[in-house]
């Protein structure tokens, strides 16, 4: 038996293959990344003008110290898991809250203007994904699991999540770290991903 017959390949099915893969769905991503990114670019929009937020902190740090209390039984701490309480704390004993606003500020913002456009879909829908999952790690619910969800399956449809949008022309362009796309593979204006000069 040869090394090639011994290898198994398991697939998906062709539906899922299609669908996360195929850009007859690129209408259905259209409407959940410009949803998921218009939610991300107004939040963002609305602390931007808030001194609480892009001064002092102090927004989130009156978020951190409500997330770290750890009230008297039965009643349930915002933190579940004391190894994020315990991150939290030190980064409110550092006084990280003052940085930390404005990256938030700035990453929601920025990643709103990615999925609207349809740039680099997949990279921005990752980092919407790890905001919302740091927010319900510390006892927020709101849309955060919608948000995630909805990010997860954006990430999952890469590929296309951004054909009608800049990623149509920048995937092309650029390609993957394991497949160059004509600016790094050497090719022509007009040369496919993977066909440059020999």
């Amino acid at each position: 038996m040869s090394a090639k017959e011994r290898v198994i390949e398991i697939t998906d099915p062709p539906f899922i293959q299609h669908l996360f893969g195929s850009p007859s769905w690129a209408w259905l991503w259209l409407i959940v990344r410009v949803y998921v990114g218009y939610t991300w670019l107004t939040s963002g929009l609305g602390k931007i003008s808030n001194p609480a937020w892009v001064q002092t902190g102090l927004a989130l740090k009156g978020f951190w110290q409500n997330a770290v209390v750890v009230p008297e039984p039965p009643a349930r701490p915002p933190i579940a898991f004391e190894w994020y309480r315990a991150f939290i704390q030190a980064l409110l004993d550092g006084g990280h809250y003052v940085w930390f606003a404005k990256l938030i500020v700035a990453g929601e913002i920025l990643v709103g203007i990615a999925l609207i456009l349809g740039a680099f879909v997949g990279i921005a829908a990752f980092f919407g994904a790890f905001m919302n999952w740091n927010f319900m790690m510390a006892g927020t619910a709101s849309i955060n699991p919608v948000l995630f969800t909805l990010s997860i399956f954006l990430i999952l449809a890469w590929k296309t999540a951004g054909w009608w949008g800049l990623d149509r022309w920048l995937l092309p362009l650029l390609g993957t770290p394991w497949r160059p796309g004509r600016v790094f593979a050497g090719g022509s204006p007009g040369t496919a991903p993977g066909e440059g000069t020999p």
